[in-house]
C-alpha cells in the first residue's frame, strides 16, 4: 500500500456501515489491519471514528468493511507529515471536545459518544 493514491478524507461519515455484503477471504487478515490501526490511534486521533466503526464488525467481517479499512490506509498513506503537536501551555487551560451520534447504527439502533481532553 506504499504506492496507494492517497485520499483526503478517513471515512465517509454520512453513510453508515452494517451487516451487509459478501464475507472477506481471509478474516485474519482484517483483524490484523485493524488490531494495527486500534494502536495507531494513539499517535493519530483523527481516525479514532473510523477505526471503532471496523473493530464493530471484527466478528464477522465484510467485504464493505475492509474496504473501508483500506480507504482509511489510503488517508493514513496521505496524512504521513500530519501530527498532533502537544506544546506547552497554561496548566489551568483544559479543553474538552464531545460528540454524541443517537441511535446512529443501522443494524442495532445504538448510540455512540466520546469524548476527548
Amino acid at each position: 500500500m506504499t504506492a496507494c493514491k492517497p485520499c483526503s478524507t478517513s471515512v465517509d461519515t454520512q453513510a453508515k456501515l452494517s451487516s451487509e455484503g459478501a464475507p472477506v477471504a481471509d478474516p485474519s487478515e482484517y483483524h490484523s489491519l485493524v488490531g494495527a490501526l486500534q494502536y495507531l490511534t494513539f499517535t493519530k486521533p483523527d481516525i479514532q471514528y473510523a477505526v471503532q466503526h471496523v473493530c464493530l464488525h471484527m466478528h464477522d467481517p465484510r467485504k464493505p468493511h475492509l474496504t473501508t479499512v483500506k480507504r482509511l490506509l489510503h488517508y493514513l498513506q496521505g496524512t504521513v507529515d500530519l501530527g498532533l503537536f502537544l506544546g506547552r501551555i497554561s496548566p489551568s487551560a483544559l479543553t474538552v471536545y464531545t460528540d454524541a451520534d443517537w441511535a446512529g447504527y443501522a443494524d442495532t439502533r445504538k448510540s455512540t459518544s466520546g469524548y476527548a481532553v
